[in-house]
């Protein structure tokens, strides 16, 4: 069915974006667009709904205003269900939302189904032991930045200030990453490795630095979930990349943006969303 009626609306308060004002529109933006809001969750507090909660309350559509970790959280526990899932871009970065929408603001994609532009679709994701990844995995010691924005979000200033020292310092010298599966690649590996999953492959990029300072760059753009834009080399594209820890040493590993016990080795291969996404970028 390529049409969406009836909307369970999950919005995370701690992600950037939420708040009363924010959720008022979103309200009025489903109203305008004829789809009927039949119940709200705010997560984490409350658990995002399970595949039969969804169809007990006739719900064809979740929509999840957040980001990218709790979008990935919330597909996770609908599996086998026959909906589609309408990211909302409520978080930092919106990686998902941006792929599946451009850069529409949340009501702005929610008035593409009063116009009909709007499609159903599974998009390229990201397979790996530990989970699905819509948005992608980030590996090496760089991923210890994520303990920062945990410190930073609990408004704890004496523990941001201590991780933020130890992840510079871990970032410069903890154990770099290599992929074996790569066109190309430095010999001593990177403190970073983003693996992201596009419609014809894994695109790899690792990241390097040659300063102490350079390290405390890039973990700021971690912190504001963009590591992207720092000096990197392109690995190529894809359909299965292994990363490895020459030394042996276990792996960080971010996947969606949440943490997961890294081993020596990962594999990752390219697959197919389970469940269906609600598309309007490409809808015109």
């Amino acid at each position: 069915m390529n049409q969406a009626r009836k909307v369970w609306l999950v919005f995370n308060e701690a992600s950037g974006s939420n708040n009363e004002a924010a959720l008022a529109e979103l309200r009025e933006a489903f109203r305008e667009a004829g789809l009927e809001v039949v119940h709200e969750t705010c997560f984490p507090g409350t658990n995002s709904p399970t595949r039969g909660e969804l169809e007990a309350a006739n719900a064809d559509t979740i929509a999840v205003f957040a980001g990218d970790g709790t979008i990935s959280s919330v597909v996770s526990r609908v599996g086998g269900w026959s909906g589609a899932v309408l990211p909302l871009p409520g978080g930092t970065m919106n990686m998902l939302s941006r792929r599946l929408h451009g850069d529409a603001c949340g009501t702005e994609v929610i008035a593409r189904f009063r116009h009909g532009i709007v499609n159903r679709g599974r998009p390229t994701v990201l397979l790996s032991r530990h989970a699905v990844g819509l948005t992608g995995a980030l590996a090496g010691p760089g991923t210890v930045w994520n303990d920062v924005r945990e410190a930073m979000r609990e408004m704890n200033l004496m523990e941001f200030v201590t991780s933020a020292t130890e992840a510079i310092a871990w970032s410069a010298n903890g154990p770099r990453v290599i992929c074996l599966d790569s066109d190309r690649g430095r010999d001593e590996g990177y403190a970073a490795i983003t693996l992201t999953p596009q419609d014809n492959g894994i695109e790899g990029s690792g990241y390097y630095a040659a300063t102490i300072g350079d390290f405390a760059r890039h973990g700021v753009a971690l912190l504001q979930h963009d590591f992207r834009n720092g000096p990197h080399d392109f690995l190529g594209s894809h359909s299965r990349m292994r990363l490895v820890c020459p030394n042996g040493e276990p792996m960080g590993l971010l996947i969606d943006g949440e943490p997961f016990d890294g081993g020596a080795e990962e594999e990752f291969r390219l697959g197919t969303s389970e469940i269906d996404f609600w598309v309007t970028a490409d809808a015109r």
